[in-house]
């Protein structure tokens, strides 16, 4: 890769359930204007619909360009919730169709917990963990990748925002039944946020966002773990599940940094401080260190280093992927 010069831009752009956030920049000067779009990137028989990414973002470059002056965009970065799995169109057409539309000549595709973990950490060896509704750790050695949890609220993200309310429900319905280690306190909170708890099955069971519902109850666990011993023992059982997805990714040799992204560790006290005691246990070398940024800052911290040819990170087929277009 060649470096750029003061003319020659990038475009960042962090792709999640919410919409498109996009920031346009360059190297030298940093970031020059940041758009958003409140419409998610639909998911089709191919995964991530590279076409309806495209209608998303073209308006919301055309605004980002009118704000930041004619800034030739040659570096593209994309950091996409679901990628790993879902991103094969992606992956197939989405370099093609940003060289055509603005001449973009190097093209990173980036799961979400990359740049989760880019923007927290930089090019630093550790362990990222990444907490909202869903929960995924991600590590690196500087040589590859490796990643924990991640599998969604049916078969996985422990510990996530999900898992923690539907184990405060849980706690609640057995309270309800009269079964052991129920919460008299969690079924108040439960009945107070959904009405009476026998009629829950059947209102979230046919909601198509049944993670965030479950989510939504995680603040309550929260708020009820000082003087309930259950609720404590859901985000202490929170933390253990977190604590040993990062010590599967985290590397070995050496003071790895660890660092929490995500609007999950807004619970405050009482998960964080379970989770530094569990971490303390299973990963004693490691060193807590605060998350510098959001996966959109992690982005542009990609796109910066590619754009001058500086990225150090590591790449693969699947958690970040770099294309370079001939006549760079």
């Amino acid at each position: 890769m060649t470096g750029t010069s003061e003319g020659s831009g990038y475009l960042a752009v962090d792709s999640g359930g919410s919409g498109l956030r996009a920031v346009v920049g360059t190297a030298e000067r940093g970031p020059l204007a940041r758009r958003e779009s409140r419409e998610p990137v639909r998911t089709g028989e191919r995964g991530i619909d590279p076409e309806h990414f495209m209608a998303q973002l073209v308006p919301l470059v055309r605004a980002l360009t009118a704000e930041a002056g004619a800034v030739p965009l040659t570096t593209v970065v994309v950091g996409a919730a679901g990628l790993a799995s879902l991103g094969d169109g992606l992956r197939a057409e989405l370099p093609g169709a940003l060289a055509r539309e603005w001449g973009v000549r190097r093209v990173a595709l980036a799961a979400d917990a990359v740049t989760a973990y880019v923007g927290a950490l930089g090019p630093r060896p550790g362990a990222v963990i990444a907490g909202g509704t869903g929960l995924i750790v991600i590590g690196t050695d500087l040589t590859g990748w490796r990643r924990a949890d991640g599998w969604g609220h049916l078969l996985g993200d422990c510990g996530g925002g999900a898992w923690i309310g539907r184990a405060g429900l849980e706690a609640a319905l057995r309270a309800h039944d009269g079964r052991e280690s129920g919460s008299a306190g969690l079924l108040a909170c439960a009945e107070e946020e959904f009405g009476p708890v026998a009629g829950l099955p059947g209102a979230l069971y046919p909601r198509p966002d049944r993670p965030a519902v479950l989510a939504s109850f995680a603040p309550r666990v929260a708020a009820c773990a000082d003087e309930d011993p259950v609720a404590a023992g859901i985000l202490r059982a929170a933390a253990r599940h977190m604590a040993d997805s990062a010590a599967a990714v985290c590397p070995s040799g050496g003071e790895p940094c660890i660092a929490l992204t995500g609007g999950l560790f807004k619970l405050g006290d009482p998960l964080l401080g379970p989770l530094e005691e569990e971490l303390e246990q299973r990963l004693p070398q490691g060193r807590r260190v605060p998350a510098e940024g959001d996966p959109l800052h992690g982005a542009v911290r990609i796109a910066a280093e590619l754009s001058t040819g500086s990225l150090t990170l590591p790449s693969d087929g699947t958690m970040l992927s770099v294309t370079t277009r001939s006549g760079d």
